[in-house]
């Protein structure tokens, strides 16, 4: 229940941001971060199995020493050490669920930088929805809410509330998230404009991932693709929140670049 926001278009990418600033992200990934999470869930689900043969590996724990009491400042709002914490012990989650199959020890510095530029990214288009008057009606907040609820197959908004104090979220820190969320979402439309991707486009990513699976099939076998029609739909929201992403990217680097952002790691 962690990953409730990733059914959102722009908060999926939002920590991807920090890559941003590594130079070597394009973007290209941001879009699928969803279907890189459940990927990764997955393949976490099933890592004991494959470590049958030999000792398993033991799950790594996050390290938060040296981690100071103000990660970053922007524009004078500060980012606090129990904030990074919440954040980075989910993005480590993911990577350490990686490192189990991989074998690839986890380079938390470089996490750390990572989550701590993402979590700057993000503040800076808060203020900026801040700074551009974006407001968030009650009924908008509550239709975000209720496909969050359906994405996430659950029956009613007091059922899903009830999951997400589990997870030590109160309501109204939830609600609170929410209303961000659609500020941010309405900010980086207007940066867009609507965003209506053509067959072509989407036919060509139909067929990268086509023959991805035939190369998996070939390695390890497997069912076969859906045809085009079936995933469309899917393949559509893709690109879609591929490009929103690419423009949240592009606008984090052009307000950091007129901010005043100091980052204590």
């Amino acid at each position: 229940m962690k990953k409730w926001l990733t059914g959102l278009s722009i908060a999926s990418s939002m920590l991807v941001l920090g890559a941003c600033d590594g130079g070597d992200d394009s973007g290209e990934d941001t879009g699928n971060a969803e279907n890189q999470q459940e990927s990764q869930e997955q393949t976490a689900s099933g890592s004991g199995e494959k470590g049958g043969e030999g000792q398993q590996q033991e799950m790594p724990e996050p390290d938060m020493e040296g981690v100071p009491d103000v990660v970053a400042e922007v524009n004078g709002e500060e980012v606090t050490k129990d904030e990074f914490k919440q954040s980075y012990e989910g993005q480590f989650q993911q990577a350490a669920m990686q490192q189990q199959m991989s074998g690839q020890k986890v380079d938390q510095d470089e996490l750390k930088k990572q989550v701590a530029n993402g979590m700057v990214s993000q503040e800076l288009l808060t203020q900026e929805t801040e700074n551009r008057g974006i407001e968030a009606p009650e009924d908008e907040v509550n239709k975000t809410l209720d496909d969050i609820v359906k994405k996430n197959q659950m029956k009613s908004q007091d059922e899903f509330f009830a999951a997400m104090e589990e997870q030590g979220m109160k309501k109204d820190e939830v609600m609170s998230q929410l209303e961000t969320q659609v500020k941010m979402d309405k900010l980086i439309a207007e940066e867009t404009g609507e965003i209506e991707p053509s067959d072509d486009e989407l036919q060509k990513i139909y067929d990268q991932q086509k023959e991805q699976m035939s190369q998996m099939q070939g390695e390890e076998g497997g069912g076969e693709m859906p045809s085009f029609e079936e995933v469309k739909p899917q393949l559509k929201e893709q690109v879609i929140m591929q490009k929103q992403g690419e423009a949240a990217q592009k606008l984090a680097g052009e307000l950091k670049e007129k901010s005043d952002v100091k980052v204590n790691l």
